[in-house]
């Protein structure tokens, strides 16, 4: 560690301007890990808080945006309900909807359409779980657009009636849209095309006959990996674990994708950087280097010391700019789907560093050639 230090302290200059280069990447690797980790739940929210091991959608559905074209049957409900390894099966509605407050407030809805008794009801942080035939649970954001218990939504089109009777727990997003849970009967209704204006009546709702839903919720036994692949040969479904039904969401494998190859190319920029920094920097201390190895330094030694000088910078640089995302992401504005967590940050923080450290270690393996000699005047 002597050499390293000593070149830390006599250097300080380069090695400050690197560091600097070193936190505006930690900079820009947070920043997009909140952006990312906020797309993921400002598009899939909804489906992350449902305790769901699996959805099945009806056969031959293309996998992009399948909640919105699957249709699934009363027989292929049966089909999954009490199959080898499922727990629970339950029908869920999904479309997504424009709405008016009673306020005139313009609004849209991800309608989900669940059993009110069923699993996928959800809990609620206020208010009053979905029950009557015009209640609907919103998702807890939107009380900052002025909806409160109570409020009365109008849909478009079809001016149905709709009152919030609760909130959710936390956020519930669908396509970057929030979230509504109703009762599957009353979404049925409005499926059917037999819905009048108004609020829906447990009258209405009972008239209605729509053996049809848009998926199949699944809930595996505890510890039981069902198969799959067997039950849709015999319900004619395709099933998408949960996380795997996330790119049925609308836009979501796009934006996910597109955010995953910047973070790929800025980690390869980070390891280059950094490597690129030590290869010039061992060109101009390759003398210093010679003087080391003739006096009896192993190769081992050199490498050990380089290395603890990149983790020293790298660490400490990587560090600073984790810090100043972190500082910048508490400061973005609310319209903005960012989310800062911890698990994310410390991946891509480990990652930068030891990327960085591998560009380092390639660059820094010359030492293991130096000749001696050159120290002794051997090249003159």
């Amino acid at each position: 560690m002597f050499l390293a230090l000593r070149e830390l302290r006599f250097a300080r200059g380069r090695f400050a301007l690197m560091g600097v280069v070193i936190a505006l990447i930690s900079l820009l690797v947070v920043l997009l890990s909140g952006l990312s980790s906020g797309l993921v739940n400002d598009g899939v929210s909804g489906l992350k808080s449902m305790p769901a091991s699996a959805f099945a959608f009806d056969g031959g559905t293309k996998a992009d945006n399948a909640f919105s074209r699957s249709v699934v049957d009363e027989d292929q409900l049966v089909a999954w309900d009490g199959a080898d390894g499922i727990a629970e099966a339950e029908p869920m509605g999904v479309n997504i909807v424009n709405g008016v407050t009673d306020d005139g407030t313009q609004i849209d809805l991800t309608l989900f359409g669940v059993q009110t008794d069923g699993f996928l009801a959800p809990p609620v942080s206020s208010g009053e779980g979905i029950g009557v035939a015009n209640g609907i649970v919103v998702s807890e954001p939107m009380k900052d657009s002025g909806v409160e218990i109570g409020t009365v939504v109008t849909l478009e089109r079809v001016d149905v009636e709709l009152t919030v009777v609760g909130f959710t727990e936390g956020q519930a997003t669908f396509g970057h849209v929030d979230v509504a849970y109703l009762p599957l009967d009353t979404w049925k209704l409005m499926a059917a095309g037999a819905a009048v204006p108004g609020a829906p009546t447990d009258a209405q709702l009972a008239a209605v006959d729509f053996p049809y839903a848009s998926v199949v919720a699944l809930q595996a036994e505890d510890g039981v990996m069902p198969d799959y692949e067997a039950i849709d040969a015999t319900a004619d479904t395709t099933t998408m674990t949960l996380t795997e039904a996330f790119n049925a969401s609308p836009g979501y494998e796009a934006e996910t994708l597109t955010l995953s190859m910047i973070q790929f190319f800025l980690y390869a920029i980070s390891a280059l950087v950094v490597g690129a920094f030590f290869t010039v920097w061992t060109i101009q201390r390759s003398h210093d280097l010679a003087v080391l190895r003739a006096v009896g330094a192993s190769s081992r030694y050199l490498l050990r010391d380089s290395l603890m000088q990149a983790a020293i910078l790298l660490v400490g640089f990587t560090a600073l700019g984790v810090a100043a995302g972190v500082g910048l992401g508490a400061l973005m504005p609310d319209a903005m789907p960012f989310a800062l967590e911890a698990a994310p940050i410390a991946v891509a923080s480990g990652l930068t560093i030891a990327l960085g450290l591998i560009g380092a270690a390639v660059a820094v393996l010359r030492i293991v050639g130096i000749d001696p000699l050159r120290a002794l005047g051997g090249q003159r």
